[in-house]
């Protein structure tokens, strides 16, 4: 089965707009397969925990650390998928964290804008040798609050944030004079669609007003070398343990186990 994998092209336009997306990077079925254990995850409900935007609108979503054999670690683990980031690094990249976003209709809250570095800088990585790869579970527009992204944005290098509602904020006046500058991009996606974004990359979404849900997996990786000075992140620095990109659609309906080393709020 042919699946589809970055090249050099993509990684030029990577490292000049900031993110790629990979149109059907994930196929029909393999889409089906994740989201429909994904809505049926009792570990994952159970997981999940609420962040608020400026508006008291929330977003659910739950954060893990450590890969297994889980669907979504199988996603996280596949040759494309760390090939890409690899690519993209420019060297062997590690898996910092996944999560799984569910913002549900007419309640799910906005995202100011950030920079994931912003986030990760007091995590104490000293470099912005780090991504998201973004997968679609469901259909992502401007209308049920798609990510959007300031085109270039990352070749700012890191601003400085502080916090909005519950969430980390970057400044708005360096935010406003990119917007004069630089193209604002709605990044609508098909489920199956795949997007992977510099840690430096401005990005946003609204709130979802919309009666149609917005669910998406996030996977994060650091440059292997990129070793945190301080907390405890061991996955940030580990090689992966590559799969063949087949696997996730051979493997069984297996959700996350308890012991992913989850992040509690």
């Amino acid at each position: 089965m042919d699946y589809k994998k970055l090249t050099p092209a993509d990684k030029a336009q990577f490292e000049k707009d900031g993110y790629i997306l990979i149109k059907g990077m994930l196929q029909e079925a393999e889409v089906k397969k994740l989201y429909s254990i994904a809505i049926n995850d009792q570990v994952i409900s159970n997981k999940s925990f609420d962040r608020g935007d400026a508006n008291g609108l929330r977003t659910k979503l739950a954060l893990w650390y450590s890969l297994a054999d889980d669907a979504y670690s199988l996603l996280a683990r596949s040759k494309r998928i760390v090939e890409g980031a690899n690519l993209l690094l420019g060297g062997e990249s590690a898996h910092f964290h996944s999560k799984l976003m569910q913002k549900e209709p007419k309640v799910g809250g906005a995202w100011e804008w950030h920079q994931d570095y912003g986030y990760w800088y007091r995590d104490g990585f000293l470099y912005p040798q780090m991504l998201s790869v973004l997968t679609a579970l469901s259909a992502s527009t401007k209308e049920n609050g798609c990510l959007q992204v300031i085109k270039g944005s990352h070749l700012m290098g890191r601003i400085e944030h502080g916090f909005s509602g519950e969430q980390v904020g970057a400044n708005q006046e360096r935010v406003d004079e990119a917007l004069k500058n630089s193209e604002l991009v709605f990044v609508e996606m098909e489920a199956g669609d795949t997007l992977f974004f510099h840690s430096n990359l401005l990005h946003r979404s609204d709130a979802n007003l919309s009666d149609a849900p917005r669910w998406s997996l996030i996977s994060a990786y650091n440059l292997i070398t990129n070793k945190p000075y301080k907390g405890n992140y061991p996955s940030a620095t580990e090689k992966i343990n590559i799969v063949n990109d087949d696997v996730l659609l051979q493997a069984g309906n297996e959700g996350i186990k308890d012991n992913a080393n989850f992040l509690v709020k």
